[in-house]
């Protein structure tokens, strides 16, 4: 039968490439013809060798919590079912007690900002099939206690701790205003750059919260329109920190949930700073906290006594640019701690004792460690993810803690990804590349060999084999200076050498980001094989300032954002445009976000070179962004108004020569419009002629309902009328 079922896909294949390649359309692109299958919500049990998945059920719009054997890969049982509960209107996310007898279940989910959203929460009992509501409004980040007795939460702006057994909320903060004071959960600015919203954290005994309270009230405040269907907009209104302007003053307390009492953390020997990371130790007495300069180039682990408040620097971390902050602080049983830095100039593991001395480095070479996966103590053994196959991929790694026996546990090149079990007996292993459609397996940890498929995407595959798509052709470009850089290019399926073909670059270019990487299509790499459908080649290159090629290459753009990257791109095109069977007065070049800004950059300061250029959200000038991402890799503006000013594409605007598409939404919280605005009026005052679109009401991602469509339709005619 299956021989039988591979032929008449043959038979499929032979069939569209002998009559015609069928071709790819927009509608089918953004209406998720071509998403991949994935695992939703996996969360391994602690306590048990097995994990949960959160399972939709669309037709009876319900959502059930799954629990799955790790070595059987079968069903076990359903832990809560919606459609069984007249409380429950479906389930957004969930998470189980540290005993995982209760799970705290959300619903109704409202979005804020990029991470953080309020939800109706609900604690289910799963030995008694109890659903108890846990506020009778919606709460940010409830976190249940290590002894499952309690749940802290925040509300409005301040902290709460609900007590399951008798139903009461003590109010452990009262100081709570919007645009003034957060207790308990991150500003806006931590949350987008810093990467998290919960700011408190429970001890090990559950009878101690930390958290950070965040003084906001001198934040200058950013506005936007929303037009909505109302006769007048209305306006949203939140505190953002732009470069050289205040941050939210930070301190770090320390609640007694026995006395009520609260103590502050006395921080006074810093100054302007950055409480980057926070969480306890194993010793439920030992708090710990990652204390950053505001030029993020020194940073402070410090150990914090939970009875007298003492502080202690157990480590400190100095960089001539900046210092990458990470979730891989891991804490053993001895309170020894692993820890990552790219003080030897790659990304590498370190173990500490917990005194904060070297005990020894665990990985060393010339490559970089993506991913930390956890510490197995019972084996002595990490598992980690890198790129020591080549920086475009990525492999699972083994290795002892005193850093010998590595072993590679995934052989398939590409991305590779790993989520352990908690016993590290299993790991289930995502792998795709540029060829294969993403394909999750069970593995076993020791040997790395794969015992069960659990998703395939085979389906996926045999669908796209009628539109007979390019693949990707990875290779290493050399510009005319010597730079050596990573890329891709796409051609037509049908490409003839003798012909002259105009080539549309893609690129984002931010400090640490990667483009050109062995994995399976974005929705974005649909529509540039549609592109090369339509008679264009696609082409990506990495330029010096992106990631995993080491801390030189990576922080070369120091203090200049936007010069080398600038540079590297119009150098790449120069490259691209000398090849034989390329029309080198025909290239484009997009981009989004910083992307955008690259993009504006090439067409102004590349004019002989770029033909177009679409920019979608740009910053047009770093003066516009946030204080933290801004300043880690620009400093000041009071300190670097060149730096600022000369890489700005404002400046650059009376070069403009080509076609130049300028796209941005109103609703952007973070790349405002302002922005774009700015730089249409530079653009009008240069006397130049450009096309622009501005989306109504739609954030940094310009989406929802058929916007997507829309703007790529846009983009779509515009490459084909200008390129």
């Amino acid at each position: 039968m299956k021989n039988r079922i591979l032929s008449l896909v043959c038979l499929v294949v032979v069939s569209f490439s002998t009559f015609g390649q069928q071709k790819l359309t927009l509608e089918e692109i953004w209406t998720g013809a071509f998403r991949a299958k994935g695992m939703d919500a996996l969360s391994a049990m602690k306590n048990t060798n097995q994990y949960t998945v959160l399972n939709f059920d669309r037709k009876n719009n319900s959502a059930k919590i799954d629990l799955y054997d790790y070595a059987t890969l079968n069903k076990v049982s359903t832990l809560v079912d919606s459609k069984d509960s007249k409380m429950l209107e479906g389930i957004d996310s969930y998470t189980f007690s540290s005993d995982e007898k209760k799970i705290l279940i959300a619903n109704n989910s409202d979005q804020i900002f990029r991470h953080s959203f309020v939800a109706n929460y609900f604690i289910y009992d799963i030995a008694a099939q109890k659903l108890t509501k846990l506020a009778d409004y919606k709460v940010q980040e409830p976190t249940f206690s290590p002894d499952g007795t309690k749940i802290s939460y925040a509300f409005e702006n301040n902290l709460y701790v609900y007590d399951i057994a008798t139903k009461n909320h003590t109010r452990i903060t009262k100081d709570g205003k919007k645009n003034s004071i957060i207790n308990g959960i991150t500003d806006w600015v931590y949350e987008e750059e810093f990467a998290f919203v919960k700011a408190f954290d429970w001890n090990a005994g559950s009878d101690k919260i930390a958290f950070i309270r965040f003084d906001e009230t001198d934040v200058p405040e950013f506005s936007m329109d929303m037009y909505n269907q109302g006769l007048y907009p209305t306006q949203t209104v939140f505190k953002y920190p732009k470069a050289g302007e205040k941050n939210a003053v930070v301190s770090l307390h320390i609640y007694d949930v026995k006395s009520g009492n609260t103590q502050k953390i006395n921080l006074d020997k810093y100054s302007d700073f950055y409480i980057a990371r926070m969480k306890w130790t194993n010793d439920a007495n030992t708090l710990c906290a990652q204390v950053l300069n505001r030029h993020q180039d020194n940073l402070d682990l410090l150990f914090v006594d939970g009875t007298t408040g003492a502080t202690k620097v157990v480590l400190n971390e100095k960089d001539k640019a900046y210092i990458d902050v990470t979730d891989n602080l891991t804490f053993l049983k001895d309170n020894s701690f692993i820890w990552t830095s790219e003080k030897d100039g790659f990304n590498h593991i370190y173990h500490y004792d917990k005194s904060g001395k070297l005990k020894n480095q665990i990985t060393k070479g010339p490559w970089e460690v993506t991913s930390y996966y956890g510490f197995d103590e019972k084996n002595g053994m990490i598992y980690y993810q890198s790129v020591e196959n080549g920086s475009i991929n990525r492999d699972v790694y083994a290795i002892k803690l005193n850093g010998s026996g590595k072993k590679r546990l995934t052989t398939q090149t590409g991305t590779n990804n790993a989520t352990f079990s908690p016993n590290f007996q299993y790991f289930i292993n995502s792998f795709s590349s540029a060829k294969n459609a993403t394909k999750y397996t069970l593995n076993d940890s020791k040997t790395g060999n794969a015992i069960k498929t659990i998703v395939s995407n085979e389906d996926l595959e045999a669908k796209l084999a009628a539109y007979n798509l390019p693949t990707k052709e990875f290779f290493e470009l050399t510009t005319e200076k010597g730079h050596k850089l990573n890329a891709w290019i796409l051609k037509p399926k049908d490409f003839d050498a003798s012909k002259k073909y105009p080539v549309f670059m893609y690129q984002y270019s931010g400090p640490g980001s990667q483009q050109v990487d062995n994995t399976w299509n974005t929705t974005d790499d649909y529509w540039f094989s549609m592109l090369t459908q339509q008679g264009y080649i696609v082409a990506c290159v990495d330029g010096r300032g992106t990631g995993l090629k080491g801390a030189e290459f990576k922080k070369c753009t120091q203090k200049e954002l936007g010069k080398l990257e600038v540079i590297d791109q119009i150098d790449a095109a120069k490259v691209i445009g000398n090849y034989s069977y390329v029309d080198k007065s025909r290239i484009g070049i997009f981009g989004w976000s910083y992307g955008g800004f690259m993009a504006s950059n090439c067409i102004f300061q590349g004019a002989d070179v770029f033909k177009t250029a679409i920019a979608v959200a740009p910053v047009t000038s770093w003066r516009n962004y946030d204080s933290i991402y801004t300043e880690r890799y620009m400093q000041t503006p009071q300190e670097n108004a060149s730096g600022y000013d000369e890489n700005s594409p404002i400046t650059h605007v009376s070069k403009l020569k080509g076609n130049f598409l300028l796209i941005h939404g109103t609703a952007d919280d973070n790349v405002h419009v302002q922005n774009t605005m700015k730089m249409i009026e530079a653009l009008v005052q240069a006397n130049k002629q450009f096309d622009w679109a501005i989306y109504p009401d739609k954030n940094h991602g310009i989406y929802g309902g058929k916007t997507r469509l829309q703007l790529y339709t846009k983009m779509t005619n515009f490459i084909k009328e200008k390129l």
